[in-house]
């Protein structure tokens, strides 16, 4: 899901019943222990919040939003006397952090305008979560590779997209929050008019070439 957050937004401490993972699309956001000193997130920031840990959420910027993304529901919010050790630990990770890979370094990727950074992966099933950011003017294809019907399912972070697949009788604009998704091999078309970041999640191969 997509949250905004009003300027100055700082939440009491609290805990979730579930972990939950977050990308920051517009603002400047902080989610850690409530005795912690601020770390603003930007956009393109990631963090994950594990379950029944104590934190608070705050947001410090004119116009916040985040990609919100939970594994199974539901997503409760409960006290910070029921906190309890889920053995996850967080992680937060600024947007200068992230480690980006290149056609070199990653054999999911194929070309000069595009590059890959891993954020996430399921031990057991193998769904995974990571970033591709394209260069602007880009022109290629994401893949979902599978035979069966696993999940791919993409967020527009940053940027802004002109989108085509053959479900689409003409060219679709994507800007920052939008959403695509497809189930089995499925080619999506992309070409970008700015600098652009996706999210994406799968458990199938992704293979991307632009």
């Amino acid at each position: 899901m997509l949250v905004r957050f009003n300027p100055g937004f700082s939440s009491p401490p609290h805990i979730h019943n579930i972990t939950y993972r977050g990308i920051v699309i517009e603002g400047l956001l902080h989610n850690d222990d409530p005795t912690a000193e601020s770390m603003w997130l930007p956009a393109g920031s990631f963090w994950t919040q594990p379950a029944g840990e104590d934190h608070i959420t705050a947001a410090n910027a004119q116009s916040n939003m985040i990609y919100l993304e939970i594994d199974s529901g539901p997503y409760l919010v409960k006290p910070s006397t029921e906190k309890f050790d889920s053995g996850e630990r967080p992680v937060n990770i600024h947007s200068d952090n992230i480690v980006w890979l290149s056609e070199d370094e990653s054999t999911l990727i194929n070309g000069e305008a595009i590059k890959l950074a891993n954020l996430w992966q399921n031990k057991t099933n193998l769904t995974r979560g990571m970033l591709v950011k394209l260069n602007k003017g880009a022109k290629g294809y994401l893949f979902g590779q599978s035979d069966g019907s696993p999940e791919f399912k993409a967020v527009v972070i940053q940027g802004l997209v002109s989108y085509k697949s053959d479900e689409t009788k003409q060219a679709v604009k994507l800007n920052a929050g939008s959403f695509f998704s497809s189930t089995g091999k499925f080619e999506h078309e992309l070409s970008t008019e700015s600098d652009t970041i996706i999210y994406i999640r799968t458990d199938a191969k992704l293979k991307a070439e632009f």
